[in-house]
């Protein structure tokens, strides 16, 4: 009998290690957890390969091709990594420092693009000749998945929809908030959960979180109503460039936002109107695999062997 066959998948995220060992199949016979170390690079160093030392142990396993999704991404100019929310990542060559300690290839990718790439594989995408893939949670990204290939530009920024401005603004889009890129006005400032939460406290004078102020929509309140309105038509305006761009098939939402059930039916309602074309096919859909995604596009990266 032949020995089973892993690749293994880490998603590195701001509190979390995630690890899990995908077999031939595509499914999932490990995953693990565990705190993210504190932002010191030789510790998180440390860390990964003791992660995936233990991992492997734990599968009488060796040498396992290995992916990581970070919250960054490789700069094709320096090779190091750039645009990471883990600041201690900035600058490191996170894939040459721990193949190094490993004895092996690490892939890395952004993981947005991991989640892009789980969900185009075998996921809410699966079977879609093109699948954009959206991250509505502390942050907003992206990636673009064409016939199962990760689309990686010249650039190493493919997807990164959250940092354009929204599109066709208006008096009640103001203020315009500041976005951590140093620009006003990004997609991400008004579509992502913090987004949201700052905008309904400055325009319909809500406290509370996305979650809380999801909440009180759902409870039927007049200025909550208002608020989840406002962010139906920006999420509509903002995915309505990307249609006009792309024209993707599917698109596929994530993170925390897109547990709004609701969002399916009524964002698909509001975009034709800035989409130009005088049909919209393109699907909106709910992710299937859920917080486990990002792991296992990391997964997804790499062949068996």
């Amino acid at each position: 009998m032949s020995k089973k066959e892993y690749r293994l998948g880490v998603d590195l995220g701001g509190t979390k290690i995630e690890i899990t060992a995908m077999d031939e199949r595509g499914q999932l016979s490990l995953r693990k957890r565990i705190p993210t170390p504190a932002n010191h690079y030789p510790t998180l160093l440390e860390t990964l390969s003791q992660l995936v030392t233990d991992t492997e142990a734990e599968l009488n396993v060796s040498g396992c091709p290995l992916g990581i999704g970070i919250p960054g991404a490789i700069s094709p100019a320096t090779g190091l990594i750039k645009n990471a929310n883990t600041t201690c990542l900035i600058g490191q060559a996170l894939h040459r420092d721990l193949g190094t300690r490993l004895k092996r290839t690490v892939k890395l990718e952004n993981d947005a693009n991991c989640f892009a790439l789980s969900e185009a594989m075998d996921g809410a995408g699966a079977g879609y000749a093109s699948v954009f893939g959206v991250i509505l949670g502390t942050g907003v990204g992206g990636g673009l998945v064409i016939n199962g290939q990760l689309l990686n530009g010249p650039n190493a920024i493919s997807g990164e929809w959250g940092h354009n401005p929204l599109p066709w603004p208006g008096s009640t889009d103001l203020p315009a908030q500041t976005c951590y890129c140093g620009k006003q006005g990004c997609i991400e400032t008004y579509l992502s959960g913090p987004g949201f939460a700052r905008q309904a406290a400055a325009q319909q004078n809500l406290s509370g979180n996305s979650r809380e102020i999801i909440a009180l929509y759902q409870a039927g309140d007049a200025a909550a109503q208002q608020a989840y309105a406002a962010y139906v038509d920006r999420l509509a305006r903002a995915l309505a460039t990307v249609i006009n761009v792309v024209d993707p098939h599917v698109i596929v939402l994530g993170g925390g936002m897109s547990n709004i059930t609701s969002l399916y039916q009524d964002v698909p309602a509001r975009w034709g109107r800035y989409v130009f074309s005088d049909t919209v096919e393109t699907l909106l859909v709910k992710n299937q695999h859920g917080d486990s995604s990002g792991v296992r596009g990391a997964a997804w990266l790499n062949s068996l062997c």
